[in-house]
């Protein structure tokens, strides 16, 4: 892994280098662990043509660098763990010569901004924009193995819940018990909130779990991701409690399913962004809900919940191989209930066998 880190180091630097900066300020989390490995800590990376130094708190524990070792062309800097890393990287850079310095204006604020500009004492700054997240787009092998484990314990999570007796517990509860679970099959952390919606709430978007008790004929839509070292998944799940479903709770599922999968299936290399968007929206629609699916229909994914590209009705970029993304429509009908199913898939040639799958939990509807 330390390889791959100083990879994507030097693409970095490749980069710095044709738009004239000769170092570069990294600062938000997810990109410092991206080319460091270095866990969300208050770290920042300065990373000039010659060197890699991180900035970090001088307060934390051993293991909390991160789950991988350091690479040793990385040079630490301990900061006082009160103080802010971002103003002693930048006095670094000034130590350095550095002339031109590239920082990441949307993660800084105002004020950190003014810090950082009195203390790179000469220097010129600039700003990097969202260079290293698009970097992040592609995923390498090693960051979809994660993804992979991740999806794994999210589903197993999930499996073992169906098991159990549903019918009388609240929402909240449900919720808890997920992501306990899914801690307790080697997840980091939840990768968000764990949603879980039953009855009228069913298939709302960004539902939060309430007190509400499952109830016999409920339909009962489950959205959680685990996170495995620092990779996120997500799926979605509707299935119905207690005894065989209505005619029209299996009839909205067949509808959605139906429209998850044309998304999925559109998803390849080249593809516009969207195509898949388009793909589900279309079955929606020709049934009646054309205003229940506002919301794109998926997103990339990976150490941020919701990363580069979007899958939405006005995005116009081409998808690329490697990239892992979201699928997951939804319709709620208001006072009813809804079904919503999502799935966390890995953009793949035909010629690879096509998108690969990434949660494989069952998308029937399961009368639990």
């Amino acid at each position: 892994m330390a390889d791959a880190y100083a990879v994507r180091r030097e693409r970095l630097r490749e980069h710095c280098s044709a738009s004239g900066a000769d170092a570069a300020l990294i600062t938000r989390a997810a990109n410092v662990r991206y080319l460091t490995g270095c866990a969300p800590c208050g770290a920042t990376l300065l990373l000039t043509r010659e060197r890699a130094l991180l900035a970090l708190p001088d307060d934390l524990p051993p293991d909390d660098t991160g789950e991988h070792l350091l690479g040793e062309d990385l040079t630490q800097l301990l900061v006082p763990g009160e103080a802010d890393t971002a103003p002693a990287a930048a006095e670094a850079a000034a130590r350095l010569r550095v002339r031109d310095l590239a920082v990441e204006e949307h993660d800084l604020t105002v004020a950190r901004h003014r810090v950082v500009a009195g203390l790179a004492e000469g220097i010129r700054l600039r700003d990097l924009g969202q260079t290293v997240e698009q970097l992040r787009v592609v995923k390498d092998e090693h960051e979809i193995a994660d993804l992979r484990i991740a999806a794994e314990i999210a589903d197993q999570a999930l499996g073992e819940l169906l098991e159990s007796i549903l019918v009388g517990r609240t929402e909240r509860h449900l919720a808890m018990e997920l992501e306990r679970r899914m801690i307790d099959h080697g997840a980091d952390r939840a990768a968000f909130p764990v949603s879980v919606g039953t009855g009228t709430h069913s298939g709302q978007e960004a539902h939060q779990p309430t007190d509400r008790r499952v109830e016999e004929g409920d339909f009962l839509t489950v959205v959680l991701g685990a996170r495995y070292r620092g990779y996120g998944v997500s799926t979605a799940r509707t299935f119905v409690i207690g005894a065989a479903p209505a005619p029209w709770q299996v009839e909205l599922h067949r509808l959605v399913f139906r429209a998850q999968r044309a998304a999925r299936e559109a998803l390849g290399p080249g593809v516009v962004q969207q195509v898949p968007d388009q793909a589900a929206r279309e079955i929606l629609q020709a049934a009646g809900y054309s205003e229940t699916s506002p919301h794109p229909v998926g997103h990339g994914i990976g150490l941020e919940i919701r990363e580069a590209p979007r899958l939405g009705p006005s995005d116009m970029g081409k998808l690329d191989n490697r990239v892992p993304v979201t699928v997951g429509p939804g319709v709620h009908i208001p006072g009813k209930g809804g079904v919503r199913i999502e799935d966390t898939l890995v953009v793949r040639p035909l010629e690879e066998g096509g998108p690969e799958l990434l949660t494989i939990t069952t998308k029937e509807l399961l009368a639990l």
